[in-house]
């Protein structure tokens, strides 16, 4: 009777966490297609928070990065199996592939070195790195159909097959940061080694090969807390809870400290650098309302996209040769942004759009036009601008006040002899 009470403990606690998981992924989905977004899920992605609370400290920003931390002290990276929309995907692609033998993974000492130099780069000021191999940006780009997006999700999504998840346990900055701290965590996967027969069951079942079924030892710093092992084990010889912490640290570890800590102070000097140097030689673009600054979205920008999928005008637009992040294109939708709308600021979870509200927006230049000279004075423009900034008297031509212009571009959009040129501006202001 307790075998049996114990056992449907661990599979409830299974189905919770795939239940979450599978929310989670289902949200996140509808997310970066544009469909739904009333639930902010990737407003609670490591390093989007951490961009926020370095450089526009937020409260909120800094209660749900410590959260993530608090909870991966108490539990292990249960961000990656269960809030990481990357990691859920891969996930998936993992029930696809079956119950194969899954072989041990080492733990390479490179990928603190790429956490180091990632994170340095971004706390000096640049999300260049990030940008390539953060997992939320990777996952959201890839369904917003950038190439750079798609071609690294499908080598991701093929490496499950001949090395599980590789990505998870040995290249994402996020996954190592939260696995050395899950080596300091409470609560912990081990084996019951008086139970244990090793069968290997529990090996088969684990994608990130942390479990050595022959020495029955668990690595739980690249543990993804799937639980699977939990559920496939009969005999109940693995467990999750609290383990005495064993603390012995070797030559090696005090060196791939020393290297951690050499790496992301070149990573900051580096990152410094690019964040005064990476706008420098770009085209003239106009940028949604909150971005501030050519250096500002250049640099904090992740390209993740999502901001694009829920533009109602679709005038925002990936990264081009004209600008390295995502910018306005009035050409590309309907030809001017929404004086109503406020999507961009709302839903940008890293912070390079400013969550400003629909009063602050609509107040915010972005833009200036000009009249040209074949006006032919139909008052259409004076008619469509939502902010009065264009005067008009029959017959005459149109006359406007960029002083209260914000360069929206919907009188541009509506004039039919092109008769109204918009100009970019290099620092947005509150008019």
């Amino acid at each position: 009777m307790i075998f049996l009470k114990s056992l449907k403990m661990k599979f409830n606690i299974y189905k919770i966490r795939l239940t979450i998981a599978g929310i989670v992924g289902t949200l996140s989905i509808l997310a970066v297609f544009g469909l739904f977004y009333p639930v902010k899920i990737m407003n609670i992605q490591f390093v989007a928070l951490l961009q926020k609370t370095v450089f526009d400290f937020s409260l909120i920003s800094v209660c749900l990065l410590v959260g993530i931390i608090v909870m991966t002290l108490l539990f292990g990276r249960f961000y990656c199996s269960t809030v990481c929309p990357f990691g859920i995907l891969q996930e998936f692609f993992s029930f696809i592939k079956g119950k194969r033998k899954n072989q041990s993974q080492k733990n390479y000492v490179f990928k603190y070195l790429i956490a180091s130099l990632t994170f340095g780069v971004l706390i000096g000021g640049s999300s260049i790195f990030i940008r390539y191999i953060e997992p939320f940006t990777i996952f959201s780009s890839a369904f917003s159909l950038s190439l750079f997006g798609i071609i690294a999700t499908v080598i991701v999504l093929t490496l499950i097959f001949f090395k599980n998840r590789f990505f998870c346990t040995n290249l994402c900055p996020v996954g190592t940061i939260l696995g050395f701290i899950s080596k300091l965590s409470l609560n912990k996967i081990y084996i019951d080694k008086e139970k244990c027969e090793s069968c290997g069951m529990c090996a088969q079942y684990c994608p990130s090969g942390c479990i050595n079924y022959e020495e029955k030892i668990i690595n739980n710093e690249t543990c993804l807390k799937c639980l699977k092992c939990l559920n496939g084990c009969k005999k109940q010889a693995v467990k999750f809870g609290i383990k005495p912490i064993k603390f012995s640290p070797k030559r090696r570890d005090l060196l791939t400290c020393i290297g951690v800590f050499a790496f992301l102070g070149a990573g900051y000097t580096a990152g410094l650098n690019l964040a005064k140097n990476f706008a420098k030689k770009v085209k003239d673009v106009i940028l949604p309302a909150g971005a501030v600054n050519y250096d500002r979205m250049a640099n904090k920008c992740f390209n993740c996209n999502l901001c694009i999928n829920h533009c109602p005008n679709k005038i925002l637009v990936k990264a081009d040769n004209n600008f390295p992040a995502v910018h306005i294109d009035y050409k590309n939708g309907k030809g001017y942004c929404e004086y109503e709308c406020n999507k961009c600021n709302e839903i940008c979870p890293s912070g390079a759009i400013k969550n400003l509200t629909l009063e602050q927006k609509q107040h915010t230049k972005i833009g200036a036009v000009a009249i040209k000279e074949n006006c032919v004075g139909c008052g259409k423009c004076s008619w469509v601008c939502p902010t009065g900034a264009i005067k008009w008297e029959a017959g005459n031509k149109a006359v406007v006040d960029n002083s209260k212009c914000i360069g929206c571009g919907k009188c541009v959009a509506n004039c039919a002899i092109q008769a109204i040129n918009i100009f970019v501006i290099k620092k947005q202001s509150i008019i």
